[in-house]
């Protein structure tokens, strides 16, 4: 459970399981509330002296999970009240009150037997449903982009933002033109981002839609000239199949898609066809009306579904699932509070098996919490948000503007997380 090294969890799921959590009909979730993790257990016991076999016995039998299971229905519900085992503890809801949950607490031998009996019952979606929340611990398969490989679980990625825009949130008409849009990516390049992201449409609250030749237009030159002068990979931030296909055909290998493919489902036949990646975003509404009195009654569980949904249609549309990234989507239909809740909670994403991508950079909210400062002051909230994403709750890519800062940040906050010299009775440092 959590952050398994490899051959220390089970196997994953296979891709169709792992992944693909939308059927017909109600869907369940099993949500990790905590998870015991492999790499701070397994230590501990190497401290007081257990051998290899003892230890991994011993993961098995004592390290626990604790999962918050929705959308069961009668059966399932049935199913779960009725267990009798001693390594578990399941707790379901009053129906008369909020039907179709559940908290389900045991050991990981405890869950997957638990997994095996539902399925043996006929309930293969909640059998799925378990198999997928004790997977979670176990990165997503590398994923390939240009010449590079990103390995996730290693340390915290960094795409820098470059918008080439008149009217974006925070730095709108800087590098609207050609020459400053391409000097700005290459200084952060310099500064150490992993890629870049380029945009040519706005979709800050209230924004309106830009004409696809504008956008072609701002950023296919941009696009051509960084194919010419980095190595670094390009990815297109757009909502519309021709943008993205024109900005693959230029050199892009990665469409980041705010409306996760909302907006024009031809967009996932695009990206399919150029063998490309595809970053999906969670927006509730669009940009003009997002952020009027956004609600929801399961934040978590409704941000979940609706990616679930943006990833089966992806893969229906020839995405390679390993090519899938989720993004909760920061302030695109959330409240300060719905922010903050999904930040917390963001490890919830992991049922997903995909890469996480988070934009927290300059927010509103950011500035909201310190007093009402402006974009431009509010790179110290930038900071501690992406810190606490990465050591929290394991982001595997951040989406800035202030790269350099970021990166030093991120080094601290990834050295924390991953910090392993105890001293001599705990063996020696793990890499």
């Amino acid at each position: 459970m959590g952050s398994c090294r490899p051959g220390s969890c089970s196997p994953l799921p296979p891709p169709e399981v792992r992944g693909s959590l939308l059927a017909t009909g109600p869907v369940i979730l099993a949500r990790p509330i905590t998870l015991d993790r492999d790499d701070e257990l397994e230590p501990a016991w190497e401290r007081v002296g257990l051998p290899p076999a003892a230890r991994q016995l011993l993961l098995e039998s004592v390290g626990r999970a604790h999962l918050l299971v929705t959308g069961l229905g009668t059966a399932e519900s049935r199913f779960l009240r009725e267990v009798e085992d001693p390594r578990l503890t399941c707790i379901v809801a009053d129906p008369g009150y909020r039907p179709g949950g559940a908290t389900v607490a045991g050991t990981r031998a405890g869950l997957e037997a638990l997994a095996r009996l539902a399925e043996g019952r006929g309930l293969g979606e909640l059998a799925r449903a378990l198999d997928v929340a004790m997977a979670t611990g176990v990165p997503p398969d590398p994923t390939v982009l240009g010449a590079r490989t990103f390995r996730w679980g290693e340390r915290t990625h960094v795409m820098g933002v470059v918008n080439v825009t008149p009217d974006s949130f925070s730095d709108g008409g800087r590098h609207l033109e050609r020459e400053a849009a391409v000097q700005h990516a290459l200084a952060l390049v310099e500064a150490g981002a992993d890629l870049l992201d380029i945009g040519g449409e706005s979709t800050r609250p209230g924004a309106g839609e830009v004409p696809i030749q504008v956008e072609l237009e701002r950023v296919l030159p941009v696009i051509q000239a960084l194919r010419a002068a980095t190595g670094v990979p390009l990815s297109i931030d757009t909502r519309k199949a021709e943008v993205a296909r024109q900005a693959l055909d230029a050199g892009a290998v990665l469409v980041n898609d705010v409306s996760g493919l909302g907006h024009e489902a031809a967009l996932g036949t695009v990206v399919a066809r150029a063998g490309a990646t595809l970053a999906l975003m969670h927006i509730q509404g669009k940009p003009e009306t997002m952020q009027v009195d956004p609600r929801y009654d399961d934040l978590v569980a409704e941000v979940v579904e609706s990616l679930a949904g943006s990833v089966d249609r992806a893969v229906a549309a020839g995405v390679r699932r390993e090519r899938i990234w989720v993004d909760p989507g920061i302030g695109f239909g959330k409240t300060v509070g719905h922010n903050l809740f999904l930040l917390r909670h963001l490890a919830e994403l992991r049922v997903l098996g995909a890469p996480i991508l988070v934009g927290t950079s300059r927010k509103r909210f950011l500035g909201v919490l310190a007093g009402g400062r402006p974009p431009e002051q509010r790179l110290p909230g930038t900071l501690a948000s992406v810190a606490a994403v990465a050591v929290l709750h394991g982001a595997d890519v951040v989406r800035v503007h202030d790269v350099a800062e970021v990166r030093d940040a991120l080094a601290v906050a990834d050295a924390i997380a991953r910090a392993r010299e105890g001293g001599d009775a705990w063996g020696p440092p793990r890499s």
